[in-house]
C-alpha cells in the first residue's frame, strides 16, 4: 500500500515528496534541532543527498512505510517517520519499524512531536500490522525521551552505539536508549481506555 496522508486533531501528515525539499533544508539548518543527531547544522548539499537517498528510500523499501511532512494551520512544523530498521544497532525483523520525528525549533513544547508519533503508531498497528514498533536517541537527549514515553512507548535499554561516525555529538560518549511498543500492549491500552477506566 502507499503512504496515506494522515491527520490528528492539529496536524495533516503528508507523504515526503520534492516539493517539500526546502521544507526540509529550513529544519536541518538549524543546530540546535541537530544537536543529537550531528552535533551541527547540516548544509543544503547534506539535505539534498538525504532526502534523495534515505528519506525516499523508506518509502521504498516497505509499502506503507516513510517519512512524512506535518502541517498545522499556520504552516509547517517538522517531519515524522516509519521506517524498516535499518543500521548496526537495528536489526531487520518483519513486523518492526522505527519511528522518528524532527521539529522545527518554535514548534517544540506544544505536544505536535506526541501527536504525530501517537498516530503513526495507531496507523502502524492498526493499518499495517506491525508488531512493534521502537525508537531511539542519545541518552542525554531528555526532551525526545520524554516524547517517546508520552506516545507510549516504554524504555527496553541502552546501549552504546556501533556505527557512530562523523562529527562528535554532544553527549554521545553517555551511549543510546531505544524504547518500544509492541502491537499487543497497544491494543491493551486502547481496551482499557474504552471501557472508562484510567489507561497507563
Amino acid at each position: 500500500m502507499a503512504q496515506p496522508m494522515l491527520r490528528t486533531q492539529r496536524l495533516t501528515l503528508v507523504p515526503l515528496a520534492d516539493e517539500h525539499l526546502e521544507l526540509e533544508i529550513e529544519l536541518d539548518s538549524d543546530p540546535e534541532v541537530m544537536r543529537y543527531l550531528t552535533g551541527r547544522a547540516a548544509s543544503r548539499t547534506e539535505v539534498e543527498r538525504s532526502h534523495r537517498r534515505r528519506r525516499h528510500a523508506a518509502s521504498r523499501e516497505v509499502p506503507g512505510l516513510g517519512f512524512w511532512v506535518g502541517f498545522a494551520e499556520d504552516g509547517f512544523v517538522g517531519w515524522w517517520l516509519l521506517q524498516p530498521p535499518h543500521g548496526p544497532d537495528q536489526p531487520k525483523v518483519a513486523g518492526e519499524a522505527d519511528l522518528g520525528y524532527r521539529l522545527l525549533r518554535r514548534r517544540w513544547r506544544h505536544g505536535y512531536a506526541t501527536e504525530g508519533a501517537r498516530e503513526l503508531i495507531r496507523y502502524g498497528f492498526t493499518d499495517l500490522g506491525l508488531n512493534r514498533i521502537f525508537a531511539q536517541t542519545l541518552a542525554v537527549n531528555t526532551a525526545s525521551r520524554a516524547t517517546m514515553t508520552a506516545a507510549g512507548l516504554a524504555f527496553v535499554r541502552a546501549f552504546i552505539s556501533a556505527g557512530h561516525d562523523g562529527d562528535p555529538v554532544p553527549g554521545a560518549e553517555q551511549g543510546e536508549v531505544e524504547y518500544e511498543i509492541t502491537r499487543t500492549t497497544w491494543t491493551q491500552r486502547r481496551g482499557v481506555c474504552r471501557s472508562g477506566e484510567p489507561g497507563n
